[in-house]
């Protein structure tokens, strides 16, 4: 990993390392929060767009596993939590624009809510746009009012859920499989919405740690 990320959140030392090996749950979980709250107010603190570039995208360089290592044992509403999921989002967006751009234009048609706007994405979008734009929310979560970029996340969600659904239904007799894992897609994306929707009310509130 590169030397430009601020420790101790890119460059854990030996003893955060032996915290990922603890079999105590709890020093696990001080890590984790310890890494999420650096992180997150180092990077507001100075602002400085090349960190926060080398943030959106080191993903694509370095791969999700270090941040999985890092958060995803984290509860859904806590800071933790929350930004592996937001990585998560990003990632799936990344790997696989063409069926995020089907997802969310048929959620856009059939959700009738302002979600679509307040995600933020031009309907129809292309791929490459909605790449663009889980990257701009992301980037607001490091620059810009952090519950702000959760809601849009959690609309973003929300809309290809619906399209995962209503994809679902379409083929639950013809391709009985592809509906099943269109299904579950759509219930772990209603769930992340509703953990990130819940996670910006407790951010406004200060309660989000």
């Amino acid at each position: 990993m590169t030397n430009d990320f601020p420790k101790p959140v890119f460059r854990p030392s030996d003893t955060f390392d032996r915290l990922f090996e603890s079999e105590d749950p709890a020093e696990v979980s001080r890590a984790a929060h310890s890494t999420a709250a650096t992180l997150l107010a180092r990077v507001r603190e100075e602002a400085d767009p090349d960190v926060v570039d080398r943030l959106i995208g080191f993903t694509s360089e370095h791969g999700i596993d270090d941040i999985a290592q890092l958060w995803s044992r984290s509860p859904a509403k806590t800071l933790p939590g929350v930004l592996w999921r937001l990585y998560l989002v990003q990632v799936s967006i990344h790997q696989d624009p063409h069926s995020a751009a089907l997802l969310y234009e048929r959620g856009s048609h059939e959700l009738h809510t302002g979600d679509a706007v307040v995600a933020g994405a031009p309907t129809p979008a292309t791929p490459s746009e909605l790449v663009a734009l889980v990257d701009t929310i992301l980037r607001g979560a490091f620059t810009g009012d952090f519950a702000v970029a959760l809601d849009r996340t959690a609309a973003f969600c929300r809309v290809q859920a619906s399209g995962a659904a209503h994809l679902a239904d379409d083929h639950e007799q013809t391709e009985p499989e592809r509906a099943t894992t269109l299904t579950t897609r759509a219930l772990r994306l209603t769930s992340f919405a509703d953990d990130l929707s819940a996670a910006a009310r407790m951010w406004r509130r200060g309660d989000l740690a």
